[in-house]
């Protein structure tokens, strides 16, 4: 395999995993990178799945050993998540994408003005009770897994500020919940596209070690510099998500 592949590859797979590892949509910077070094599309998919991975687990290992991970919300979170992603997938089939692509390019701005004049994203919980913030957090994971399967881009971000502004969680315990159930979804789909032979195994496990870099490194500062990271690295996802899906548009009526 050319070397220049994995030059292309590699070290933004790095920035992938630091960016989704803070507020999710390292994905909008790792799949260009693979098609940008010359991968078809499936192969890109799948190739991507494998490196990302690494990235998530590392993430989400970390969470957890610093208690940023709440299991009572998490597992029921997984389940509703992946149950919504396999839906999703199938409505794919039947729902036109412009219809997805519409609502988003109106709801991201609101998204991103809420976020701007909000100073803190809340970094202890609001007190719901417990049995309230589980079920807000299965009805989100489950239409926010749906919009996934339907491939949706920014589902950690989505999750992430759901989890915080409406099942009102803390801050970095909606980042390290996202993480968990981002990495369950992509093991399922990173299975099936090794079924069907659609991973680029020597690249995706190179570009595996610099997305696990990225991701400890990305966790490391969501524990340590707090919520404010969260938040502007927010803000920078909606605005490339934003950016892609009035590109797809355009490229899709030229």
């Amino acid at each position: 395999m050319d070397i220049n592949v994995f030059l292309i590859v590699c070290p933004l797979v790095f920035l992938a995993g630091l960016v989704d590892s803070i507020a999710g949509g390292g994905g909008l910077i790792a799949l260009p990178a693979y098609l940008m070094a010359g991968l078809p599309p499936q192969l890109a998919l799948g190739t991507n799945k494998l490196s990302s991975i690494g990235g998530t687990t590392i993430a989400s290992i970390r969470y957890y050993k610093n208690k940023y991970v709440d299991l009572m919300t998490c597992l029921p979170s997984i389940a509703a998540a992946l149950i919504g992603s396999a839906l999703g997938s199938s409505l794919a089939l039947y729902v036109n994408e412009k219809v997805i692509q519409w609502i988003l390019l109106m709801v991201i701005p609101v998204t991103a003005f809420y976020i701007f004049r909000k100073k803190e994203m809340d970094s202890v919980s609001s007190g719901y009770s417990r049995k309230k913030t589980i079920i807000l957090s299965v009805i989100i994971s489950f239409f926010i897994g749906g919009y996934d399967g339907f491939s949706g881009p920014g589902t950690g971000t989505f999750l992430i500020l759901l989890y915080n502004g409406a099942a009102k969680i803390d801050a970095r315990i909606s980042a390290g919940n996202a993480k968990l159930v981002n990495f369950s979804s992509n093991l399922s789909a990173l299975i099936l596209f090794l079924i069907n032979g659609k991973v680029l195994i020597p690249l995706g496990i190179a570009a595996s070690f610099f997305n696990m870099l990225g991701g400890y490194i990305g966790s490391g500062l969501v524990i340590h510099k707090g919520t404010k990271i969260i938040r502007y690295t927010i803000l920078i996802i909606l605005t490339l998500i934003f950016i892609k899906l009035i590109w797809d548009m355009v490229l899709k009526q030229v």
